[in-house]
């Protein structure tokens, strides 16, 4: 490990906010030098708890989680906000950034909020989200919340990057169908009915209790509370933050969610590397255009495609050793 690594881990692990900060733009830009980091930095996290917090625009995701993260910091409890925002297709950073975000703790040492580009991936978790999460755990963050885009058919890779998932919901506004067919109803962990001075705020409770009479009951014996919040207002916020305590506090759950979540870090981890190494290695220039132009001729499917890259990626992987090999001795020469 270099130098000037070892010094940036001592300094997060010593709970530098600037080195905090630097750390993320490291991973954010991807690369050996976010993976000598993450390789340095790992072994001082895994005591942090990570909440997941999910639902449509315009719920109030953002302002609930402001109010949240006040009564935490009431509780002794210092917090780490990683809210994952749509890509500005311009820029390619986060369009909402961090300085429209929960203003109000700026000042205070013991939340770090940070804004994170999805940067077109369809799940809603940035791909550099869980590596943020990681450099705040290890710089002693007691609770991280992932706050991510709106719900959608495939958006429930949160419930797989949290130890808890909350889904937030609003009244008259279907989220209780959309999160059922979204697989949120089978990996939620706590729904809350957000704006609840609106009317149908009952009802909308009701539909997703009803919902829930459906769900096959987990290993974890725990029922989803459903909860009514005025976020403007806080208005039922401590019952959230309560229900939340309750929920880490069940041992063995958490311990299944963070195998679990480690499950999900890898494969994200094994994916990228491979398709980095299809890019960068495996595939001659032009095959990679020459594949997707097949594709869009239907002259191959995907699924054919995708065979050649990986055969591709195996060939390289097998000659690759004799290249280095050969390489080192005519550099010995």
């Amino acid at each position: 490990m270099c130098d000037r690594t070892d010094r940036l881990v001592a300094e997060i692990v010593g709970g530098d906010r600037r080195s905090v900060a630097r750390a993320i733009t490291v991973v954010e830009g991807k690369g050996p030098a976010a993976a000598a980091l993450i390789r340095s930095v790992y072994p001082h996290s895994g005591k942090a708890s990570i909440i997941g917090v999910t639902g449509s625009p315009g719920v109030g995701k953002s302002t609930l989680v402001d109010q949240a993260t006040t009564i935490l910091r009431s509780r002794q409890r210092t917090v780490g906000v990683l809210a994952v925002d749509p890509t500005s297709p311009f820029s390619g950073g986060a369009v909402l950034g961090d300085r429209l975000r929960m203003q109000l703790h700026a000042p205070d040492p013991g939340v770090f909020v940070r804004s994170m580009a999805t940067r077109g991936k369809l799940g809603g978790i940035a791909s550099a989200s869980s590596d943020a999460a990681v450099i705040l755990d290890a710089a002693g963050f007691d609770v991280i919340i992932l706050e991510t885009v709106g719900v959608g058919q495939a958006e429930v890779e949160v419930s797989s990057a949290s130890d808890m998932t909350i889904v937030v919901a609003m009244p008259g506004a279907g989220d209780g169908v959309q999160a059922l067919k979204a697989g949120l109803m089978e990996t939620a962990d706590l729904f809350v009915v957000n704006k609840s001075d609106h009317q149908g705020a009952d009802r909308s409770v009701m539909e997703i209790e009803s919902m829930l009479e459906l769900r096959e009951p987990g290993p974890e014996e725990w029922r989803p509370p459903v909860l009514q919040t005025q976020a403007t207002s806080g208005e039922g916020v401590i019952d959230l933050v309560d229900a939340i305590d309750r929920f880490i506090a069940r041992t063995a759950s958490l311990e299944r969610r963070r195998r679990g979540r480690a499950e999900f870090r890898l494969r994200q981890v094994v994916s990228a590397k491979l398709i980095e190494r299809a890019e960068s290695d495996a595939l001659k220039p032009g095959v990679y255009d020459r594949l997707i132009d097949q594709v869009v001729d239907t002259t191959v499917d995907p699924y054919t495609a995708a065979e050649e890259i990986v055969g591709l990626v195996l060939a390289a992987s097998k000659t690759a050793p004799e290249i280095r090999k050969k390489i080192s001795n005519v550099e010995r020469g």
